[in-house]
């Protein structure tokens, strides 16, 4: 069956020195893990496929991979990018980021932004996912799902009301390789200016996020904490107004979030 997938022109055109496209495979990142030990510091990889059987979210989360979507991780090395170590944590907003800016050129104007701290939604329905993880020898397996061309009437049930995909909102379809290139097109230079001014990244994510002024529960360690959102700082971390004061948080999972 042909896919819309064209592996060489992403090879020439998206910055990178080797693809993979699978059918099916229990978890790109999972791969990706597995070719980090081959891809020398220097060189980028990018395994996709069209089917996960058991793709990963943020903590116990699983990600569903619809027929027409997007499942990618990326292998690289932050510090070859010159990204400094206390930045890490902000490379999966610059790439939430890169996500809004790429599907902004296709979906008509509405509410398209991202949710701290790895999360794209557009219409307050969730569109993409990232699953940042960093290796032993100081590569890092940046995974991305985005909702392409699948249909979310074809998700599961707990999924119909809460995810959406660039089919559902414009009512077309779409070359997966033009949309993988521009995000790889808008990832690279955000990358770049995490390294040369990380501030800078993160106000463009706060301008992106959806949050601000939202009620949110986040579980962060042993703590759950419910704050109003005021902003993204710009150190990356999530600041929200609590019972304690203003408080700021660098790493943690919402559980609930509501208007």
């Amino acid at each position: 069956m042909p896919t819309d997938l064209d592996v060489q022109r992403l090879l020439r055109e998206g910055c990178l020195t080797h693809v993979e496209h699978h059918d099916t495979l229990s978890s790109t990142n999972d791969r990706a893990r597995e070719i980090a030990r081959q891809v020398p510091t220097d060189e980028t990889a990018l395994v996709i496929a069209d089917e996960q059987t058991a793709g990963r979210g943020r903590g116990a989360n699983r990600w569903w991979t619809g027929a027409g979507s997007l499942a990618c991780s990326l292998v690289f090395d932050p510090a070859v990018q010159g990204i400094r170590r206390q930045h890490f944590p902000l490379i999966s907003l610059a790439t939430a980021v890169a996500i809004v800016e790429a599907v902004r050129q296709v979906v008509p104007a509405g509410t398209l932004g991202l949710h701290w701290p790895n999360d794209v939604f557009a219409g307050g329905r969730k569109l993409a996912g990232i699953l940042v993880e960093a290796l032993p020898d100081g590569k890092h397996v940046l995974g991305f799902g985005l909702n392409v061309n699948n249909r979310v009437s074809a998700a599961p049930d707990e999924l119909r009301q809460r995810a959406t995909s660039i089919a559902d909102l414009t009512g077309g379809d779409y070359l997966r390789t033009e949309i993988l290139l521009k995000v790889l097109g808008q990832l690279w230079p955000n990358l770049g200016q995490l390294a040369a001014n990380a501030a800078e990244m993160a106000r463009r994510a706060d301008r992106a996020c959806l949050q601000h002024g939202r009620t949110l529960t986040i579980e962060s360690g042993d703590r759950r904490v419910e704050g109003v959102c005021q902003k993204i700082a710009d150190d990356g971390a999530l600041v929200l107004q609590t019972g304690r004061g203003e408080e700021k948080f660098y790493s943690g999972v919402l559980i609930h979030a509501c208007e």
